[in-house]
């Protein structure tokens, strides 16, 4: 047992871990572009460009008490996703997409 959790366990506490992220839905694009976003899990959407295809994912994450949106791109050949980056807002994350492609 770790001298963390000894401590806690002394004292009566519990430890748990708090992720802030928003109930409302999707996030509000400001720009004028025409990509949307569909939902695909808790925090994650699926960025669709005009033609249907899914260009990338914008997922919500929480960073020193404040929301991130990271960039995220399928790479086939590695059968991986790839981080292209995290923003401050959605709309610089789907326009990361839409330009590095």
């Amino acid at each position: 047992m770790s001298e963390v959790v000894a401590m806690f366990d002394s004292e009566g506490g519990t430890m748990s871990a708090l992720v802030e992220t928003r109930t409302s839905g999707a996030p509000l694009l400001r720009s004028r572009t025409s990509m949307r976003l569909v939902a695909a899990a808790p925090s994650l959407w699926r960025v669709v460009d005009p033609g249907g295809r899914v260009i990338g994912h914008l997922q919500e994450v929480a960073q020193a008490g404040a929301i991130r949106f990271r960039a995220r791109r399928y790479s086939p050949a590695a059968r991986v996703f790839r981080d292209l980056g995290d923003f401050w807002n959605a709309d610089d994350a789907v326009e990361c997409l839409a330009f590095a492609r």
